[in-house]
């Protein structure tokens, strides 16, 4: 396995697209289009939100009634949720004017949209737009990354990934893009992310791997604690790799499976670092519990906690706020058997022995619930790097999970007190 330049259109038989629609924004792109030669075999997670946008019920049923879907119609600027009836009809309408531009039926073509919530779509612009995307549909690498921008709203960047698998003998490529800077904490996926790839694969397989990775990516990411009406992750799998169809409980699907893992946990990562207004990744790892079910509600605790994210943001060790946070977790630990660490590097390694976990290049902050004597100039040292990453070790299984967030700055407030303008 290994990573490949490129995003949504780095799998074969996938076209993709973006266009300056004027939904909200003026001179940027703000639909995209993704496209399958051949019609695909469809997953998807959505959020878990009861709000639930007018985008996310049509893909909702179609993904549920249609064996397979051929496109992915998105927009960038008005959310269209809360927007009753006439929320449904723009955005079956949105859907139709693909149909009617690219040729393909309107029950093949999934739909999402992020931004304002209460606004409905502006049509005359999306119609503009959909006559644009058909125009400007490619299989080059570069129309994927475009697609990728044209469906940021607050993000500072694009973000996509892709991957190459020998499967078998062949060649299958996954690829990936998401959104989602803001409103991320997510109960199923991302704000809006869409997964491609020319495998061939069962559609009951290629939801279960989607789910699946979906629990331990997407689900481990937060932002700041607000699930959003439209949360969507799509995966269309098109067979054009010629591969021997993917089955479940299969060697194939494991290999499938952790090439999708690496594409999602690379873009959850990717958003959990552009918070808005973050500086920095903030990692927390959890090891030595009793199952990983213990390990993810306190990881999640820890990259979740207002005081955490304030004290990362502030380069400032202060050590009793993460315990304090994996205490009212829920989950039952001794706090005076709790190791701490940090560190600021890329990648850390650590290992079990029969008595005690083992981590290299990072600074003990606390052993058995106590503080170390550290060095307060090396923890901020550690803090003040681009990603930081906490390593709480329970003493009591073999279980670990890992979750994802961001420091929280005076930007967060400044960029979400005037969103809608």
């Amino acid at each position: 396995m290994k990573k490949i330049k490129g995003g949504v259109t780095a799998a074969k038989g996938f076209k993709a697209a973006s266009a300056q629609a004027g939904i909200k924004y003026k001179n940027r792109s703000d639909m995209a289009l993704v496209v399958s030669d051949v019609p695909a075999v469809s997953a998807g997670t959505f959020t878990t939100n009861v709000v639930k946008a007018a985008p996310v019920r049509w893909d909702m049923k179609l993904i549920k009634e249609n064996e397979t879907v051929q496109a992915i119609v998105l927009n960038s600027g008005i959310a269209n949720a809360c927007t009753g009836k006439l929320g449904d009809e723009n955005n079956e309408k949105m859907a139709e004017l693909i149909a009617d531009a690219t040729k393909l039926s309107k029950s093949s073509i999934l739909t999402a949209s992020t931004g304002v919530i209460g606004k409905q779509l502006v049509m005359d612009a999306v119609a503009r737009g959909a006559v644009q995307l058909a125009k400007n549909l490619s299989e080059s690498l570069e129309a994927g990354t475009m697609a990728a921008k044209a469906i940021m709203t607050t993000d500072t960047f694009d973000k996509e990934c892709a991957v190459e698998v020998d499967i078998d003998g062949v060649n299958v490529t996954i690829g990936g893009m998401c959104k989602g800077s803001g409103m991320i904490h997510p109960n199923m996926a991302t704000m809006l992310g869409v997964v491609t790839t020319d495998a061939k694969i069962a559609k009951k397989a290629l939801q279960k791997a989607v789910s699946d990775a979906v629990k331990v990516t997407f689900n481990m990411i937060s932002v700041d604690r607000d699930t959003s009406t439209n949360d969507s992750l799509i995966a269309m799998a098109n067979g054009l790799a010629e591969n021997t169809e993917i089955l479940e409980d299969s060697t194939a699907y494991t290999v499938f499976y952790d090439a999708l893992l690496m594409v999602l946990r690379t873009l959850s990562k990717m958003m959990a670092a552009d918070g808005e207004g973050a500086t920095k990744l903030f990692e927390c790892t959890i090891v030595g519990a009793n199952d990983k079910a213990q390990a993810e509600v306190l990881a999640k605790s820890v990259i979740t906690s207002s005081l955490v994210k304030t004290a990362v943001f502030g380069n400032d060790a202060n050590w009793g706020r993460i315990l304090c946070a994996m205490g009212y977790a829920g989950e039952v630990f001794d706090p005076e058997q709790v190791d701490l660490y940090i560190t600021g590097k890329e990648e850390f390694s650590f290992y079990e022995t029969d008595s005690e976990v083992i981590l290299k290049d990072c600074l003990k902050l606390v052993e058995d619930g106590m503080a170390t004597d550290y060095s307060e100039e090396e923890a901020t040292k550690i803090l003040s790097l681009k990603k930081v990453t906490a390593i709480a070790d329970l003493k009591m299984g073999t279980a670990s999970a890992t979750a994802w967030g961001c420091d929280l700055t005076y930007d967060y407030v400044k960029i979400n007190a005037d969103y809608r303008s």
